[in-house]
């Protein structure tokens, strides 16, 4: 049912300078795998195998990490180290991607609408941020879960997940009324709201499905913080006609965007492969 995940790539990763000064924040590895590459494995266990990247200036490492290596596939053709390719290789065989470009930082909700071109306006669509890593130990994927999600209720659906009163100000936080466990029917979006100001504690976090409406709302969207786009304020309206879901979804999530969040992810899946 939903068979294209958009990736918007096209940040500067600013965080991680000097190492983003020339290599896409998406492209740094956890362990051998780059975080973009976790990303579209979750797209495809929900289903996907279209996928569309927003990238920008200085992101060529993510299209040429998508794309055959005829030399260096000659090289290690025959060896031990041929394996090391195997999972790529199989991403090649069963997706396809395109790409366009975000060509001013202008917010997500201006990337996920740069991304109408290469998704459609027809269907409803998955949307990935790399930075977020996810992992359930104990079934299917986040994506996989939202998708299964989507097949009843047939809306917008955000990712949720509970995090400290004290952090709501750093995320996209929900009001809404639970109306099965774990799924709340959103009334309000607030984008980064102070603490005294906040909703809930349950946030939003880099896993969505929109509705091709969706590109209409952000169309009329007028710009928030920072004179950015913000995807939340378009299904903030979304939620006004009851169109807009929030799951709290089963799993772990770790803020690559951030170091503490990235070294916290290489050290469990560091622990994971040992076992």
């Amino acid at each position: 049912m939903i068979k294209k995940c958009l990736f918007p790539a096209a940040g500067y990763g600013t965080r991680f300078l000097p190492a983003t000064k020339a290599m896409p924040k998406e492209m740094l590895p956890v362990l051998t795998k780059p975080l973009i590459q976790y990303g579209v494995e979750e797209a495809m266990e929900a289903g996907c195998d279209v996928m569309a990247i927003i990238t920008g200036r200085g992101k060529r490492a993510i299209t040429d990490h998508f794309d055959i290596s005829y030399e260096l596939e000659h090289q290690i053709q025959g060896s031990s180290k041929e394996e090391m390719l195997s999972e790529i290789r199989n991403i090649l065989d069963k997706c396809t991607f395109t790409y366009t470009r975000q060509n001013e930082m202008k917010g997500l909700g201006d990337a996920i609408y740069k991304g109408n071109v290469l998704v459609g306006f027809a269907n409803p669509f998955a949307v990935i941020l790399a930075d977020d890593l996810c992992y359930n130990s104990d079934g299917p994927g986040v994506l996989k879960q939202m998708v299964d999600l989507y097949s009843k209720y047939k809306c917008c659906i955000v990712a949720t997940m509970e995090v400290p009163h004290d952090e709501v100000h750093k995320y996209g936080v929900i009001e809404g009324r639970e109306i099965e466990d774990g799924v709340f029917m959103v009334d309000n979006m607030v984008e980064k709201p102070k603490t005294e100001d906040a909703p809930s504690n349950l946030a939003v976090i880099g896993r969505y499905i929109l509705t091709p409406d969706i590109f209409d709302v952000i169309k009329e969207t007028k710009p928030g913080k920072n004179g950015e786009l913000q995807i939340t304020d378009a299904l903030c309206e979304q939620a006004k006609k009851g169109m807009v879901i929030a799951y709290k979804f089963k799993g772990k999530r770790f803020d690559c965007g951030s170091v503490d969040g990235f070294v916290e992810a290489t050290n469990f899946f560091y622990q994971l492969e040992r076992q």
